[in-house]
């Protein structure tokens, strides 16, 4: 698990540096904003830990920019300042922890597992659509109802995982078209309404609850009865 720690004092650095090392974790260290910002740009972590006055660039914009590049990585702030605007400041700029110097390795620790974990957790979820009782793996494009297996043509399952991820929304046929055949939409052809009834046969015929709506006169939504 690689880690990245901006850290202008090089004695805390070193200290927290030798701390992670020792727990087995590989951690890339930078002493100030313009080096720190390199490295998000280059690399992803499994977690960012920024100290909040640095050089250059200081620890919220940062923060910021981890949020950018990396809108799922976890990122901890480090800082002398205590106060409760403080605080509100880190959290505003994405931070999802704050710890207040000077602290405990173990703290440092225990608050870097438990954001990594929760990272871990949220894109395990994250891999999987659900709906009622249908889950779309997205790793292993299985798809089941019920905890049944449905085989689905590539196609199929591509205008599944378009109209889970909208799900509630209204999609249009030209959307359809554009997204999963990236085609422009011709209006002579009926193709997206033949592939809509081949899933709504796989899915919904035998089950009471049906998943898949036609809105007349504007297109298809997903969603439960």
């Amino acid at each position: 698990m690689k880690l990245l720690l901006v850290e202008d004092e090089p004695k805390l650095a070193s200290f927290i540096q030798k701390g992670f090392a020792n727990e087995g974790y590989e951690i890339e260290v930078a002493y100030d904003g313009r080096v720190g910002q390199s490295l998000l740009r280059q690399s992803s972590y499994a977690l960012v830990i920024l100290d909040v006055n640095l050089p250059y660039l200081n620890g919220l914009e940062l923060c910021r920019l981890s949020r950018q590049l990396h809108p799922t990585v976890p990122v901890l702030l480090l800082t002398a300042l205590d106060s409760l605007d403080d605080k509100v400041l880190g959290f505003e700029a994405g931070a999802d922890d704050y710890l207040v110097k000077p602290f405990e390795f173990k703290e440092l620790l225990l608050r870097t597992r438990v954001l990594t974990r929760r990272a871990t957790e949220a894109s395990a979820v994250r891999r999987v659509l659900r709906m009622a009782d249908l889950e779309l793996n997205l790793e292993s494009k299985v798809v089941t109802r019920s905890g049944q297996r449905i085989e689905l043509t590539t196609k199929e399952y591509a205008l599944l995982e378009y109209l889970l991820l909208n799900r509630g929304k209204v999609i249009s046929r030209v959307d359809i078209a554009e997204k999963v055949w990236e085609l422009n939409f011709d209006t002579n052809t009926n193709v997206i309404d033949v592939y809509v009834s081949y899933l709504r046969k796989k899915l919904d015929k035998g089950y009471p609850v049906k998943l898949i709506h036609t809105v007349v006169g504007m297109g298809y939504v997903m969603r439960e009865g």
